[in-house]
């Protein structure tokens, strides 16, 4: 990877940019559901406020021209396996910054910053290459389907 490549926690300086790639990643075969800038907007001011249920990171432009991609992480309590339970719920990179080394960087960080903790996150099938780091990472995929319901 390149040294100059970094991450840092998301700022509220960073919503509009973070919020445009969040419409391409939603948009993507990546993901399975839409968003909205609604949700988008909320999910940002989430990982930019003091919550305990949110953190947001950014990963700058080395040339200082921007931000190359963003994560989000939402905390719970796992009682399948009685841990804390990190969930990276978006990771995304610009086609551009993809295969440099980034991802590596945001998931050694994750899995130091939170030791003894499940790191759980869905990916789409489709999604070769994301696969094939998330399991160059550890992650294994589970026997099971998830199921959701959204609020009324």
């Amino acid at each position: 990877m390149d040294k100059t490549l970094s991450m840092r926690k998301m700022e509220e300086r960073d919503r509009a940019e973070v919020t445009e790639m969040m419409r391409v990643f939603y948009s993507s075969d990546a993901v399975h559901t839409d968003g909205s800038d609604e949700i988008f907007e909320r999910d940002i001011s989430e990982c930019v406020s003091d919550s305990p249920f949110a953190e947001g990171f950014v990963f700058p432009d080395p040339s200082g021209d921007g931000l190359l991609g963003y994560a989000m992480l939402a905390h719970s309590f796992s009682t399948e396996y009685g841990m804390h339970c990190v969930w990276v719920e978006d990771i995304y990179l610009k086609e551009e910054a993809r295969g440099k080394g980034l991802a590596s960087v945001f998931f050694d960080y994750v899995h130091s910053a939170f030791p003894g903790s499940l790191v759980r996150l869905e990916a789409e099938y489709e999604n070769e290459h994301a696969m094939d780091v998330y399991k160059s990472k550890g992650f294994s995929e589970m026997p099971y389907a998830e199921l959701y319901r959204k609020p009324e």
